[in-house]
């Protein structure tokens, strides 16, 4: 596996670089669209049922999307296929960085089957969230603004790691070379 420092060109930082900022846009942009109907919760009369439903909704996006989706396995792999892009550069890595970074190509069969079927899947759920009621929608949002903050922070937390760590970065990249 290569560890990016060695051979690292102005080309491969600027695509690590714009492959950390592209997906923290990208995300973000998630996080802020879904900002607005979480804000409408305020001032919405809650009942027990309510509550327990957002109290639930926090619970499970924090752990399933926060901290088992993005802090466990999305947020180092994307910091090891950053640091692998450093070393790796190609002009269309450099271009598409957040897409690679992501996984969508130049990857394993495996990783490249994860990252279109959870991309599939979060779609269809958005569908699906939009066609809800306030304060179900906001509810719901409310949990998936936890775990996008979370997945955000995780993201920029193990880059750093990779980037300016003592110690060699082991996550493997899952490229088809690695």
């Amino acid at each position: 596996m290569s560890t990016g420092k060695p051979g690292a060109s102005a080309l491969g930082t600027a695509g690590a670089v714009w492959g950390i900022v592209g997906l923290s846009m990208i995300i973000g942009r998630g996080f802020f669209s879904v900002w607005p109907y979480t804000m409408e919760l305020i001032g919405t009369s809650f009942t027990w049922a309510r509550w327990t439903a957002l109290g639930a909704s926090l619970i499970f996006m924090g752990y399933a999307e926060g901290y088992k989706g993005f802090q466990l396995k999305f947020a180092p792999r994307v910091a090891a296929r950053a640091l692998y892009l450093k070393s790796n550069a190609t002009p269309l890595r450099v271009v598409f960085a957040p897409f690679f970074c992501m996984g969508f190509f130049h990857a394993t069969r495996k990783r490249k089957i994860v990252a279109y079927s959870v991309t599939t899947m979060v779609v269809l759920l958005i569908v699906g969230v939009r066609q809800l009621p306030q304060p179900w929608r906001g509810i719901i949002d409310a949990g998936v603004l936890f775990g996008l903050g979370w997945g955000l922070a995780s993201i920029w937390i193990f880059c750093a790691k990779a980037f300016f760590g003592k110690a060699a970065y082991t996550v493997s990249p899952e490229t088809p070379d690695a």
